[in-house]
């Protein structure tokens, strides 16, 4: 790439389908480089990363999923944002979501979600989970071939979710239809803010759960989720807890699918790949964090500076936004030998930031992680062979893919592959 500045990342096709060469480049020439178009300072490096991922104290993310657009309400001027933040928070959309939140309100909200979503809760999700693949590949192989990411990623991802948050199984179907929409929350490449729509039925849905629970208790999950305290004891409104409970829905769900779907590609196309897994289900885990390191669900994070604060020798002034680019910093050279290439084998690919660092690393991590190993797992249990479909993607050295329009998630829009059943040879 020979003029990073002639290229507007937020809105170039060629970049949003393929942004290494990009990111590649301007961390070449530093890993904290202002960007030309929206005058976001985009952090390549990891360790920079890492840094600001950390600094609560110094970054707001109250911006943390729309950066620079639609924009600060009013113009962010002298040496400490703080209070224009403070009073201007609820003018920003999705302010009312726990990733745009700040300590303390931030803290509590999260403490919320651990005293709704415990270990032994976890565990139980988990037992759910194999049971679920099964009968989700039970649809999704049935004809030999597959759209993967709506005939088996999406709709495995929403209901185990929802298992793991106690919504009964009765309304499972009725929130499949819902959900499943297609819409993606986030921020668009023409920096417009997606509908609230999902959201909005999340919040309805929930309410109405939390509500009904406070009531008349049942025993059940969702009435841990009514009783949950905040960690000061404090008992929340019931807004809170449908706000965190939505976040997770929500976001959980797109991230998930996502990664499935990459995971599912380099299988489909690699066979000696495809050949080891199958050899070796222990390489499974290490599969995974390779391929969150090499394609990151999440492209990046935006934050917002509250005080003038150096960070890699680059000085930002305080109301500087700030994207950190989880995809680059994935892929610094300095953290990660031969960034470029998938290695199943390499021995800290655990330590990439794909669900973030800090206070808002993805709580939802544990949960991710369970889900890609019991999917790919049991695909591989039910499988002698998956190809890709070069009637729908074009033979292999030519293949067509599509990803998703925004530069906040990175992923195919749709995956088509063809199987051969177990026990039926090669």
């Amino acid at each position: 790439m020979t003029d990073i500045d002639a290229v507007d990342f937020f809105t170039n096709n060629e970049v949003l389908h393929d942004p290494y060469a990009y990111l590649d480049a301007l961390r070449g020439e530093c890993p904290v480089r202002r960007e030309r178009h929206h005058g976001v300072v985009m952090v390549t490096g990891y360790e920079e990363a890492v840094a600001i991922y950390n600094d609560a104290e110094r970054f707001s993310s109250c911006t943390s999923v729309t950066g620079p657009f639609p924009g600060f309400p009013v113009p962010l001027e002298g040496d400490d944002v703080s209070a224009l933040i403070a009073e201007h928070r609820d003018d920003l959309p999705f302010s009312d979501q726990l990733p745009t939140m700040d300590p303390p309100v931030h803290t509590a909200h999260r403490g919320l979600l651990s005293r709704m979503i415990t270990p032994r809760r976890l565990k139980e999700n988990e037992e759910f989970m194999w049971r679920l693949a099964d009968r989700q590949f039970d649809e999704a192989l049935a004809g030999g071939r597959c759209e993967f990411n709506a005939g088996y990623a999406a709709p495995f991802a929403m209901l185990v979710i929802a298992a793991l948050l106690g919504v009964p199984e009765s309304e499972h179907a009725e929130f499949r239809e819902a959900l499943l929409s297609g819409s993606v929350i986030g921020s668009s490449k023409e920096g417009d803010a997606l509908e609230h729509s999902p959201l909005e039925y999340l919040y309805g849905k929930f309410g109405e759960y939390i509500e009904d629970r406070r009531r008349s208790p049942r025993g059940d999950v969702l009435t841990g989720l009514a009783s949950a305290t905040f960690p000061d004891g404090s008992t929340p409104e019931v807004i809170d807890v449908v706000r965190v409970a939505a976040n997770l829905f929500a976001a959980g769900q797109e991230t998930t699918v996502r990664l499935l779907g990459t995971a599912v590609l380099l299988i489909a196309e690699d066979p000696a790949l495809q050949a080891r897994l199958r050899a070796n289900r222990d390489l499974i885990p290490n599969f995974v964090e390779e391929t969150l390191r090499y394609e990151s669900p999440v492209r990046g994070d935006f934050r917002l500076s509250k005080v003038p604060v150096t960070v890699g020798g680059v000085d930002l002034p305080a109301g500087t936004t700030v994207m950190l680019l989880n995809a680059a910093a994935n892929r610094d050279a300095r953290r990660f030998p031969e960034p470029g290439v998938f290695d199943i084998d390499r021995a800290n690919a655990r330590s990439h930031v794909a669900f973030g660092r800090g206070p808002h690393s993805c709580p939802g991590a544990p949960l991710a992680r369970a889900e890609a190993v019991v999917s790919l797992s049991r695909l591989l249990d039910r499988t002698a062979g998956i190809r890709v479909d070069e009637a729908r993607h074009g033979p292999a050295g030519d293949r067509r893919y599509k990803y998703l329009p925004t530069f906040i998630l990175r992923g195919l829009t749709q995956l088509h592959v063809e199987f051969t059943p177990a026990g039926s040879g090669s």
